[in-house]
């Protein structure tokens, strides 16, 4: 068995197919599923490529491998806990789209492993499906095959939702019998670590629809996956993926930061196995654009971000660590091929973890402090669980993992409603799946019958033949009024939906027909088709339509663009070279670009971003576009945007001396286009990424005519001219806070008024001073308050003080530290007196609140207040 590092495993991997068996090398693909709406995050090697199998897109080659990028959280609770699960991992993967079949794949899987790796031939197994003889054969004429390796399995069957699917054979390797259970029936296929399942060959020939039903694959295709992580534990002769050196640094640092050693203690071993495995995803889920928040991915990460958070609080790590272990995990990958953006962007990654480690600080506190509130509030009412609810808004609301609540409440004697927060999770997970499906594009159905080969984008068309229709996922004839379709045209001038720009408008009219065309998208491959509907009369497949692009919007959108390159352009002069494109949005009604800088962009800054941009377009220079390799482009110093993939030859949009971009939009032809240039907007939406929005042209000059009409409808109302309204407004606040002024030192006087008056009312039970009456206050803040200073003023006692607002009925009981010695508690006299008046409520010994709805029954509550504190006296 030879040993390599990780990133000579992967290395080697990719070099077999591509170079030895004549695959095309593909780059890992980004963890955000591109036009996928069944996927939140990658989690399979196959799943970039699911239209490849369905035959929906045509493959670059019929041969590709990959190492692709995933991440996968549904068993989160099992890592570090066992020797392989992991959020985060690479799946090596060869991949035939209707090519080779099982007759090859098997025999190349074989070299790999015992060629190339050189892992022993009598320490390999292999599962096959009962049914798949062809399989068995293959695997028995391999050189040097156990002949009696062979496992059939009826689970032999993948499947991962909706997709590509089929029969398949598991590789396995035997690691000994001292990894093993030590059951005599131990065998492959037991949940021990003896047999550890390193490749899995699935031969796919069946699609899994949405209903669950299966249908039958136009071609036979071959997907593999073969996990880095584990293969690399047997060719480093590791007990654990962890132990390898794509984790193990980072649980040295993690173990270093603590203070603590790894492979001493079970319980610090599963935290620093968590510590790593959730410091390596966070870095590459933020590497790829996934940022945290509190929807969808953004969501997984914040979690995963927050669970290691908490496993360094239980190693008793108080301060921030993550930021180190992402040097650690850059250092893993420094120089491995395909992760040059990681080690680019280490600081961003770095900084967008600061702040979130920042923000959960500060909501684990809050969370604690709701939950002990909830604790004393439940064990009041005499119950032992706390509602299931409450657990997920904790959850929900502050980051709080639900196993912390219940350790928190074993601690206190109580339990978690499970049930509860299992509905109040599903309900979540319900709405988040209907707004995920909300937003599902058009359904593209199989489109492998159409030639795509001679279908052009021809900025000059004016007539385009239609070649394909199809509404609700299928391929129709024709359409009629009313109905709704995806149009694919032989030539066509639209320019199609990317780079943040949104695709053209337009009219498509044919003999019969008047079809609009609401929009232009691009499939994987590139064509073009069109989201369309029939305005009138019908359309059918092989007519000749005139076409018509709506070229007001066309030039708009043109304005927006080159209006979003000279924003970034500026902000990068005036706001620093920290900024870099996270996003944007270009329609003919405005643009938005999002971007990476950790604070607010200030009102000066601002100021000089906008008139920067406006100099320029006043200055009317011509906007360049040329074509030259990927290579070159970059030399010259063009921005280009990390997360796209660009193909050998680039376009270039240049504002000579001031921008240069790879960038496939429209653009004007010379900046004086544009107009007018109005930053609307400057927000925060998410850690690191900040947002502006702005409009162009006629809509800039609309907007500040609008805003020059309500400075003049303010004028007016002031009495003042345009130049004086800020001085007119600082007037008026001047007066404002004076008049504040004035009636608080009223209310102050009332209220020590209030005071003398209830201590005026003092009476003496058993040596204790009691005060119980109704205060002239309006709310319960202004009910503590008063509580405090009669307390104050009488310095030893008890005080029951009650008031009614809008209604509704406030209860406070307020105990000197020398009466609760002597057996008071606020908290117990408040129950009681609260219940009088239909209300509910409790607190400490020295101090409780509560309310009511029973006004009319406030001086009953006052009398049985007087009487518990006589019980309690004794």
């Amino acid at each position: 068995m030879k040993y390599m590092s990780g990133n000579e495993l992967r290395e080697a991997y990719l070099q077999f197919f591509s170079e030895k068996k004549g695959h095309l090398r593909l780059p890992s693909f980004s963890l955000i599923p591109k036009d996928d709406p069944t996927l939140l995050l990658i989690g399979a090697g196959m799943a970039p490529l699911k239209p490849f199998f369905t035959g929906k897109m045509k493959p670059p080659r019929t041969r590709v491998t990959t190492s692709q990028r995933c991440v996968r959280t549904g068993d989160i609770e099992n890592v570090g806990r066992t020797a392989r699960h992991q959020t985060y991992f690479e799946m090596l993967g060869n991949f035939s789209f209707g090519d080779y079949f099982k007759g090859e794949a098997i025999p190349w899987a074989w070299e790999f492993l015992t060629e190339v790796i050189e892992l022993p031939k009598d320490k390999l197994w292999v599962t096959v499906y009962p049914d798949d003889e062809e399989a068995i054969a293959i695997w028995k004429a391999q050189p040097g095959f156990p002949q009696d390796h062979i496992v059939k399995l009826d689970d032999n069957f993948w499947e991962i939702g909706p997709g590509p699917c089929g029969p398949d054979s598991e590789i396995y390797i035997d690691l000994g019998e001292e990894r093993g259970c030590g059951s005599p029936d131990c065998a492959v296929g037991c949940d021990c670590d003896r047999y550890l399942e390193i490749w899995n060959l699935v031969f796919t020939q069946y699609d899994r629809q949405e209903d669950g039903s299966y249908k039958n694959l136009a071609h036979k295709n071959i997907d593999t996956g073969c996990g880095l992580e584990r293969l690399a534990s047997v060719v480093q002769n590791k007990k654990t993926n962890f132990e390898t050196d794509l984790l193990y640094p980072i649980i040295e640092y993690a173990a270093k930061t603590a203070g603590v050693t790894y492979g001493k203690d079970e319980t610090t071993d599963i935290s620093l196995k968590v510590i790593a495995d959730h410091a390596r995803s966070m870095a590459i889920m933020i590497m790829d654009g996934i940022l945290p928040s509190n929807e969808g991915r953004g969501y997984v990460l914040r979690r995963i971000l927050r669970r290691a958070v908490r496993h360094g609080r239980m190693l008793g790590i108080t301060n921030k660590f993550l930021e180190g272990a992402v040097d650690a995990v850059v250092d893993i990958y420094r120089d491995a091929r395909d992760f040059e953006e990681l080690v680019q962007k280490a600081e961003y990654i770095k900084k967008v973890i600061s702040i979130e480690e920042d923000r959960f600080a500060a909501t684990l506190n809050q969370g604690i402090e709701l939950l002990n509130g909830e604790i004393q509030t439940v064990k009041a009412a005499g119950k032992t669980e706390l509602d299931g609810k409450i657990g997920f808004r904790l959850y929900d609301t502050f980051g709080f993992p639900w196993e912390l609540t219940e350790e928190i409440l074993h601690e206190h004697g109580l339990d978690l409603d499970k049930a509860g927060f299992d509905q109040a999770m599903e309900e979540q997970r319900t709405r988040a799946r209907n707004a995920r499906a909300e937003n599902t594009r058009v359904a593209v159905p199989d489109l492998s019958s159409i030639d795509v080969s001679k279908l052009t984008v021809d900025p000059e068309a004016h007539e385009g033949k239609v070649v394909a229709i199809w509404k609700d996922g299928r391929l129709v004839d024709e359409i009629h009024d009313g109905e709704e379709a995806g149009i694919i045209l032989d030539k066509t001038p639209f320019y199609a939906e990317g780079g943040g720009q949104v695709g053209d408008e337009g009219l498509l009219i044919s003999e019969l027909g008047r079809i609009k065309a609401v929009n232009a998208k691009k499939l994987p491959d590139g064509t073009v088709y069109h989201v369309a509907y029939v305005e009138e009369g019908q359309l059918k497949v092989g007519e000749t339509v005139r076409i018509e692009i709506d070229q007001v919007k066309k030039l708009a959108s043109a304005r927006n663009h080159t209006a979003t390159h000279l924003l970034q352009a500026a902000l990068k002069r005036v706001v620093g070279d920290q900024v870099n494109q996270a996003g944007s949005s270009v329609t003919p009604e405005r643009l938005r670009f999002d971007f990476t800088n950790f604070e607010p962009v200030t009102p000066q800054q601002l100021a000089d971003v906008e008139a920067l941009v406006n100099e320029k377009i006043l200055q009317g220079i011509d906007v360049e576009i040329s074509q030259m390799s990927l290579e070159e482009a970059k030399a010259a110093g063009a921005m280009a945007l990390f997360s796209e993939k660009y193909g050998d030859v680039v376009r270039v949009v240049k504002v000579p001396g001031f921008s240069m971009e790879l960038c496939a939009g429209s653009h004007v032809k010379n900046v004086g286009q544009i107009g007018m240039f109005k930053i609307v907007s400057e927000s925060g939406i998410a850690s690191g990424v900040r947002r502006i929005e702005a409009i162009t042209g006629k809509a800039a000059l609309d907007f500040v005519q609008e805003k020059m009409g309500l400075l003049s409808q303010a004028a007016s109302a002031l009495k003042t001219s345009e130049e004086e309204v800020p001085s007119a407004i600082s007037r008026l606040q001047s007066s404002a806070k004076e008049m504040e002024s004035k009636l608080a030192q009223v209310a102050s006087m009332q209220e020590k008024a209030d005071a003398q008056q209830l201590v005026a009312g003092v009476q003496e039970i058993q040596g204790i001073h009691v005060i119980a009456g109704k205060a002239n206050v309006h709310g319960m803040d202004a009910l503590r308050e008063l509580a405090d200073m009669v307390i104050g003023k009488i310095e030893s006692g008890v005080v029951v003080l009650g008031c009614v607002s809008d209604g509704k009925v406030n209860l406070v009981v307020k105990a000197s530290k020398d009466v609760v010695k002597k057996g008071i508690h606020s908290g117990k006299i408040i129950k009681e007196a609260a219940a009088v008046v239909g209300g509910g409520g409790g607190g400490r010994p020295d101090m409780a609140q509560a309310g009511g709805k029973n006004a009319e029954d406030l001086p009953k509550a006052f009398d049985k207040a007087v009487e518990i504190i006589k019980a309690q006296i004794g």
